[in-house]
């Protein structure tokens, strides 16, 4: 056919788009998984990109390889991390569960890409995408390998600092709205008073413990199954191959990557990306407290809460002139609701670790990864579009203070937990107030203007 050519694997011919720098396996997996038309992430394919320069340099200091062949591959996969030859990657992210289709897929191109900065045409196998770009490595260590230096990578350069930024957002705000007191609420229901600015320390705190979280729990990302090849055993390595060619990775990625301790563990199971996801759906958690607490906190404007203020960002209804809603908040809610869902798949795909290799890496790859990416750019956008500009009503959460019936729970020290309690019930059905109910029974104005002073509530009750 015209716009083709043949190629040969071990199951005999396919024919391969002319141009494109795969070859037959890749073309055979494109055929054979059609399914979701999405491809590996750009992470992911840096992250092969790097494993395979690191691999072809390792190698030829081991004198496994010409240099001449691997300074083709180093240039090859170098235009793999760039980005530059993303065309080219065509297989699906539900493909064969060990990353096989698109580990081949990797070397196909490198080596056509090579052969081509070698003046010779691809498909001639010039440069040979297994005996020399995968020279060393199976697919069950290369591709483990790349999704951890993937998620490791995604995790530092967007996830934490994105944390960071929200974290000192949140510290702000709970030292502006530090003298700012508002009534409290458990259960939904009216409590004693707090300061606005202590429920934004509470966030802050959330989000630091968060970030700590991510950091320990992605720790085990960095041991890396690199030398193990088909089962653990390291079969058709050189038993200086993964160490040297980690080393190379740590030191450009700029993270700590080691080999891994047990390569059985490390490629039999995937414990360590199920822990990672696990440690983003708790981030998740917190985030969904902390945005629904602020969207339910700035209900109304008039007949709702109404004790935040939120920036007004785009028009709320399309039939309700004037409305605004709390976009930001719900845009955070939905990708918390997303990444939850991602960590069960991921939990899920964790279990098939049958024998000596996990056989659903590629999505346990990419919801992970969507689940760092999503939430880094949620997060980004609710602090700069929501935080940023939040404000408190100061007037209304001093009416409302004023209002509730939770104050009663100072006096009970004074007057006993029954009395109090039958004064807070007088004073609902009757509509009088606290005060006057206290001072007709008997509760002298003194006593009563230190024990209802709200900002006292705030702080610990000292006893002499």
């Amino acid at each position: 056919m015209s716009g083709y050519r043949i190629e040969q694997d071990s199951l005999g011919e396919m024919q391969v788009p002319a141009e494109s720098l795969y070859g037959a396996q890749t073309a055979r997996a494109v055929d054979n998984f059609p399914i979701s038309g999405i491809p590996l992430s750009r992470p992911l394919l840096r992250a092969l990109g790097l494993l395979k320069k690191h691999a072809a340099q390792t190698n030829l200091q081991l004198g496994l390889i010409p240099a001449e062949i691997a300074d083709a591959v180093i240039r090859a996969a170098d235009e793999v991390i760039a980005g530059r030859l993303d065309e080219h990657f065509p297989v699906d992210i539900f493909q064969t569960g060990s990353g096989t289709s698109s580990n081949m897929n990797v070397n196909e191109v490198i080596a056509n890409r090579a052969a081509r900065l070698l003046g010779q045409p691809i498909g001639s196998k010039a440069v040979h995408p297994n005996d020399q770009v995968n020279l060393g490595q199976s697919s069950n260590d290369v591709f483990p390998s790349a999704i951890h230096i993937a998620c490791a990578e995604q995790l530092h350069q967007l996830l934490l600092p994105a944390l960071e930024q929200l974290l000192q957002q949140l510290l702000e705000k709970a030292d502006s709205f530090s003298g700012i007191l508002k009534i409290g609420r458990t259960h939904l229901q009216d409590a004693t008073p707090i300061k606005l600015g202590q429920v934004f320390s509470g966030y802050a705190r959330q989000i630091e413990l968060a970030h700590e979280r991510v950091s320990v729990d992605s720790s085990g990302l960095y041991e890396l199954p690199l030398g193990g090849t088909a089962v653990g055993t390291g079969i058709n390595t050189h038993p200086q191959f993964a160490a040297a060619t980690i080393t190379a990775i740590a030191r450009e990625t700029r993270l700590p990557f080691r080999e891994a301790t047990n390569h059985f563990e490390a490629q039999g199971a995937k414990d360590a990306l199920v822990c990672t996801s696990s440690s983003l759906k708790g981030c998740a958690v917190s985030l969904f407290k902390i945005a629904n607490d602020i969207r339910l906190l700035a209900s109304g404007p008039r007949c709702g809460i109404g004790e935040l203020i939120l920036p007004a960002v785009q028009p709320g209804s399309s039939i309700m002139p004037g409305k605004i809603n709390p976009v930001m908040a719900e845009a955070l809610l939905q990708v918390c609701a997303q990444v939850i869902g991602n960590d069960a798949t991921v939990a899920l795909c964790g279990l098939s670790g049958n024998f000596e290799l996990n056989v659903m890496m590629p999505v346990m790859a990419y919801n992970t990864l969507q689940s760092i990416e999503l939430l880094s750019s949620a997060i980004r956008a609710f602090d700069e579009k929501c935080l940023g500009d939040l404000q408190a009503d100061e007037q209304r959460c001093t009416d409302l203070l004023e209002q509730s019936l939770a104050l009663v729970t100072a006096l009970v020290p004074e007057i006993g937990y029954d009395r109090a309690a039958e004064l807070a019930k007088r004073a609902h059905q009757t509509g009088r107030t606290l005060r006057e109910l206290a001072l007709a029974d008997g509760v002298d104005a003194e006593t009563l203007d230190r024990l209802l002073d709200p900002t006292a509530m705030t702080e610990p009750t000292t006893y002499c």
